[in-house]
């Protein structure tokens, strides 16, 4: 059975930092491309971060700010978000990805807000 597991969100204020964790189960983590995506109220979810085969990516809005790693032998996606601004605000979800195979997270829950 396919799980990925999010954890980390939480409440925290503009500046601040958040490390967002996503452990994974069921499949063979290592081949899949592992990515961060993010939905904000009213909007579309949208591409945060993209980790595979040793190369990553992000969307401008976070360049600079989030870092994505993997820990393959422990079968888990991270996000590190630093100097987290308001617009930042957003349900984070985790996305298992090859070929025609696509898994999803259920999402945690980041607020950035004084």
């Amino acid at each position: 059975q396919v799980q990925l597991v999010e954890s980390g969100g939480d409440l925290v204020q503009p500046g601040g930092s958040l490390r967002l964790s996503c452990a994974a189960s069921g499949f063979i983590f290592s081949i899949y491309r592992m990515s961060w995506y993010r939905q904000a109220p009213g909007k579309e979810r949208e591409l945060v971060a993209v980790s595979a085969g040793g190369i990553t990516n992000y969307a401008d809005s976070v360049k600079g700010r989030f870092t994505i790693s993997r820990d393959n032998a422990k079968n888990t996606v991270y996000l590190q978000m630093n100097n987290l601004k308001p617009e930042d605000t957003a349900v984070y979800y985790c996305n298992a990805a090859r070929s025609y195979t696509n898994y999803w997270g259920q999402g945690t829950q980041v607020t950035v807000s004084a």
